[in-house]
This record gives C-alpha cells, sequence and structure tokens, in this order.
C-alpha cells in the first residue's frame, strides 16, 4: 500500500511495464533534445544581409566557387545561403560573402596583420579557439573566411586560394 502512494495516480492506471520504463524514456529524450538543440545552435551560421549591389557581386562570387577547397569537400552550409559557403565538416572553414565592414578596423585592431595576396588584402584577427578570421577588405564587398585551427600549414592558405575569385567576381 505505502508503494502505490509514491506512485503519482496518472502512472497508476498504465501497465506496470509502461511505468517502469516512463522515466528512462523522458531522461533519454530529454537528453537527445538536449543534445540537438546544442549542436545545431553550434552549428549554425549568421547569414549575412549584403545591399542589392553587395549582393550581386557575392551571388557571381558563390556560383564560382569551387566543390573542393585544399582538399576539403564542399558541404551544405546551414542555413543555405548563396553569401555562405562552407568546406570540410569538423572543423569547417566558412566562407561569408556580404558582411557589414567589421568594427574592429575603426579600432587598435585595424593595425593588424593585413597580407596582400594577387592585390587583394586580407585583414587577419587570431580568435581565441586558434582559428583565424580574414577578411577581404578594399573590396566593394566584405569577404570573411574562418580558417580553423590545425587545419592548413598556414591560416591564410583557404583565403589566399579563393583569392583569384574574390579578385574576379568582387571589384576593388
Amino acid at each position: 500500500m505505502a508503494r502505490d502512494l509514491r506512485i503519482p495516480k496518472a502512472l497508476r492506471a498504465l501497465p506496470a511495464p509502461v511505468r517502469w520504463l516512463a522515466l528512462p524514456l523522458a531522461l533519454t529524450c530529454t537528453t537527445v533534445v538536449l543534445i540537438g538543440s546544442w549542436s545545431s545552435a553550434a552549428s549554425r551560421i549568421e547569414v549575412p544581409n549584403p545591399t542589392p549591389r553587395e549582393a550581386g557581386y557575392c551571388k557571381a562570387l558563390a556560383a564560382a566557387l569551387p566543390q573542393e577547397l585544399l582538399g576539403h569537400p564542399r558541404e551544405e552550409s546551414s542555413p543555405a545561403s548563396p553569401y555562405v559557403a562552407v568546406w570540410g565538416s569538423s572543423p569547417r572553414t566558412v566562407m561569408r560573402c556580404g558582411i557589414e565592414r567589421p568594427e574592429e578596423l575603426n579600432g587598435p585592431h585595424a593595425k593588424d596583420l593585413s597580407p596582400t595576396v594577387d592585390d587583394v588584402t586580407w585583414w587577419s584577427q587570431k580568435r581565441d579557439d586558434g582559428s583565424y578570421r580574414l577578411v577581404a577588405t578594399m573590396r566593394r564587398a566584405y569577404v570573411e573566411v574562418i580558417s580553423p585551427a590545425g587545419v592548413y600549414s598556414s591560416p591564410l592558405d583557404p583565403a589566399a586560394a579563393l583569392t583569384p575569385l574574390v579578385k574576379a567576381h568582387i571589384p576593388g
């Protein structure tokens, strides 16, 4: 009798095997939902909102992007957008076209290393996770490339590989 008092009234109407599985099933479902929401939030990429003129340049660039970048296959970005391209899975290289001018270029970071590759200047910024953010400046649309840590011999490699396409499709 004392054992029945601990079982909620709604569960007492269910057969014993269902009651036994209710808690483990609820915990499993909760875990799956939490893990799913964490991974999808981490894998989502902020899609730029370029001006109409920038959008035209970015769409032309997107049409010319390779299916493989330095040995890494192109993957579907989440969400899908003509302004975002992703290569590799984990870690991955991300290119976004039509981003706003980085605020860091207005402060002391404006003097950070900005190598020029074939007349395209790439402002670089080392991020806390060891990856590099490279932004093509002095163009009619800003192009950002995130180079993950430890994937390439130089963090500039993905940006350098994309330079001819940026130069051809986004005027300076």
